[in-house]
């Protein structure tokens, strides 16, 4: 079953995934109490969901909004 993710909810969980690492004892449960609200099981669902939308970005079936300048692409020196 999916929930809801607050932006602030989302924001805690981005910071905890950089925090705790995949070499992390017990992450998820450290994860979940950082974010406070979700059950281990949210987050590792959550984390799953993330690495699909990656995936799908990265395979190029998610196109980029038409303003949206990719931080890597070269401007050709003209900045």
């Amino acid at each position: 079953m999916a929930t809801t993710w607050t932006a602030k909810q989302n924001r805690l969980f981005e910071n905890a995934l950089a925090v705790y690492d995949k070499e992390t004892p017990e992450r998820w449960q450290n994860i979940a109490r950082a974010v406070g609200v979700k059950s281990v099981e949210e987050v590792k669902r959550h984390y799953e969901l993330l690495l699909w939308d990656i995936r799908q970005i990265e395979s190029g079936h998610v196109s980029f909004p038409p303003n949206y300048e990719k931080p890597y692409a070269s401007s050709g020196g003209n900045r």
